[in-house]
């Protein structure tokens, strides 16, 4: 194994497996492993290391089905079973969801794909977002696999909210330790005039936290600017005047370009990230384009954050920990 600090991450190299990064903050492309192989304890602790230390991994050329995809994922943790999936997932493994282009919302709630990415992604920093951030227990990671891509356009985009949160003047970093957030499902959504189905849904099935605005990270101990563009409805205690100017001067430092990393898929690359210290960007620029983009994930059951003064998330409404 080969990074930038060989050694430094208390792991054991192992021969033919290569960890290389690919920006100068997050991402590293991992080689030399089959995912559908029976992987020994090195590897994964190789793995693991890396997702730590560059927050998303990727691999290249891999063969998996649903069934190897799910077994890969549970060396690392419990995989989430989704109550709700969408109609593309597959009906006997109810780990893996899949998305496929055009059959997400399209159409569900009387909206076409297209108009339903503008309303949801309306400003260009709505997109950003962790998985299921408004939740009190969020996935601690993500594991994506591509299997139909198009030949141009549908790059996902990665941040580092540790780095991110460093990258602060100390003055800032000292006020936003004390600070807590709510976030809530649907606060990136734009609504249609008059009657909106999607706002009547989103009335409907409310999920709602309360979150500290720099957690710990419970296995690196890193602080991390726990901020997204999807989820995050307004700093507590401020006047909502306040809280937008604080919020939106976070959350662009959040994906400064030079905390970032874009990946090109192909079939059969591989996304590994660490949900806990990440917001991704899913790409903007191919709905127009008529090519199929299909992808499986299976994320993993994370834990209830913890702010810096050790004060836990809260529910508001609509989830609890560890029940999906």
């Amino acid at each position: 194994m080969t990074t930038d600090s060989a050694g430094t991450d208390g792991t054991t190299p192992v021969d033919g497996v290569e960890v290389r990064p690919v920006a100068g903050y997050i991402g590293a492309e991992i080689s030399g492993v089959d995912l559908a192989g029976e992987l020994d304890d090195a590897v994964v602790a190789v793995i693991r290391a890396a997702v730590l230390r560059w927050k998303v991994v990727f691999f290249r050329g891999q063969d998996l089905d649903h069934a190897a995809h799910v077994a890969f994922a549970r060396r690392f943790g419990e995989p989430v079973v989704l109550p709700r999936r969408g109609s593309a997932s597959p009906a006997g493994v109810p780990e893996v969801e899949t998305t496929a282009d055009r059959l997400e919302l399209g159409g569900r709630f009387g909206m076409e794909h297209d108009e339903w990415l503008q309303r949801r992604r309306h400003t260009l920093l709505r997109g950003w977002h962790c998985d299921h951030g408004a939740r009190v227990d969020p996935p601690a990671a993500t594991i994506l696999r591509a299997e139909t891509v198009p030949p141009y356009g549908g790059d996902t985009t990665w941040s580092n909210l540790a780095a991110a949160y460093a990258g602060l003047s100390a003055p800032v970093r000292e006020f936003v330790d004390g600070l807590r957030a709510e976030h809530r499902l649907g606060v990136g959504y734009q609504s249609r005039p008059g009657d909106d189905a999607y706002v009547r849904h989103l009335l409907d099935h409310q999920t709602a936290t309360v979150h500290p605005l720099v957690r710990v990270h419970p296995e690196t101990e890193e602080r991390v600017l726990f901020v997204n563009g999807y989820y995050l409805e307004q700093i507590t205690g401020l006047s909502r005047h306040e809280s937008r100017a604080v919020l939106d001067m976070l959350l662009e430092q959040a994906v400064r370009p030079e905390y970032t990393v874009r990946l090109r898929w192909e079939p059969g690359t591989v996304a590994f990230w660490d949900n806990r210290a990440t917001i991704h960007l899913a790409p903007g620029d191919n709905a127009h384009l008529g090519f199929p983009r299909i992808m499986h994930r299976v994320m993993l059951a994370g834990d209830v954050p913890t702010g810096v003064d050790g004060r836990p998330s809260e529910a508001i409404t609509g989830s609890a920990p560890g029940r999906w």
